[in-house]
């Protein structure tokens, strides 16, 4: 009789058993799972935000839950400083920035800022490569660990006036990123009106007549907006918009080496699917926005011979200590090995 009773109830305790161990395997997983705040000025639904979103998504879904992802988009968390400082103290853990927020962690990456340096996406992909382990290490040195590069598109001056000289350029007020004051120092030395002023602050910069002129990329003038203030674009690129994705080590160092690898390939894949989409809607940007109104102002051979020699002199004053020697160096190297290569095709993909 006894042993008829333990029978029938030995299905209800493995059951109960069973229950308190797949409670105890999901207080694991919870005790691990971390979910990371990433802020960025992408704007929400644009193609960072929905590429930055997507990755997520993923490693959630590859972690079963352990890393997941919340976005706080298009500026909510301030500009680019403001971001940084609130990461520093805690805030947020990711970060999904332009070079002007890279700049303000490491100077190294004010090569990506010298005008007309790079002369087509395929060769700022093979140096954004090579310069990679470097750039990496001195970000790690900051306490950031990079998950991939951000790809913006190509920069244009988007201007109330048509532009066609360096003339015509020095002659109106031009944004330049506040917190960069080597920048505004190197336009001003060269005759321009530079106005410091933060991302979020550009469209009301331009109702309050404060900038003239502001350069950036088709996508982000489409998808912000700014070409409404803008109606002329000039035609030749002046460089790519690099950006990054980071996180800081303290948060990078509590995800287990497993997942790690996962976090990174997921981040991989974003990487080059923004390689492939973002020159084909920079395209794209500036047809809608010509049908809208936007006139492309396009120069003559003389007049790009003379905007390239202004570049040269700002990659010049690049070596007065802007871009730490060895990075430079490395960039230079770089593009000359991209260069002999008999493939290389110089311009495509620069808006020239």
């Amino acid at each position: 009789m006894n042993r008829t009773d333990t029978s029938r109830h030995r299905p209800a305790r493995l059951t109960v058993a069973a229950a308190w161990l797949l409670a105890l395997l999901s207080l694991t997983t919870a005790l691990h799972a971390q979910t990371l705040k990433m802020a960025t000025l992408a704007p929400q639904g644009s193609i960072w935000d929905q590429a930055i979103r997507a990755m997520g998504e993923r490693w959630a879904k590859e972690t079963a839950g352990r890393v997941q992802l919340r976005i706080y988009a298009g500026g909510v968390a301030g500009d680019e400083s403001d971001a940084m400082r609130k990461t520093r103290a805690g805030q947020f853990q990711g970060l999904a920035i332009t070079v002007a927020g890279l700049t303000e962690i490491d100077s190294a990456f004010n090569v990506f800022q010298i005008p007309m340096y790079f002369e087509s996406f395929e060769e700022l992909y093979f140096v954004l490569a090579e310069l990679r382990p470097a750039l990496e290490a001195r970000l790690a040195a900051k306490g950031y660990v990079l998950l991939h590069w951000g790809h913006g598109g190509w920069i244009h001056l988007f201007s109330r006036q048509p532009i066609r000289t360096l003339a015509d350029l020095k002659q109106q007020k031009l944004f330049v990123w506040a917190g960069d004051d080597s920048a505004v120092q190197a336009w001003k030395k060269n005759g321009y009106q530079p106005v410091p002023l933060a991302a979020t602050d550009i469209l009301l910069g331009f109702q309050t007549k404060m900038i003239d002129v502001v350069p950036t990329t088709p996508i982000a003038a489409l998808s912000l907006q700014w070409y409404r203030q803008t109606p002329y674009m000039l035609g030749m690129g002046l460089a790519p918009l690099v950006g990054g994705v980071v996180l800081t080590k303290g948060a990078w160092d509590k995800i287990s080496p497993a997942d790690q690898a996962l976090v990174l390939a997921a981040a991989k894949a974003t990487e080059k699917g923004l390689e492939a989409e973002v020159p084909r809607q920079d395209k794209s940007a500036i047809d809608q926005m010509s049908q809208r109104g936007l006139s492309v102002v396009e120069i003559g051979a003389e007049e790009q011979k003379s905007w390239r020699g202004e570049a040269q002199r700002f990659a010049v004053a690049a070596r007065d200590g802007r871009v730490p020697a060895e990075i430079l160096a490395a960039a230079e190297a770089a593009i000359a090995k991209f260069r002999s290569r008999p493939a290389a095709a110089p311009g495509g993909g620069a808006g020239n």
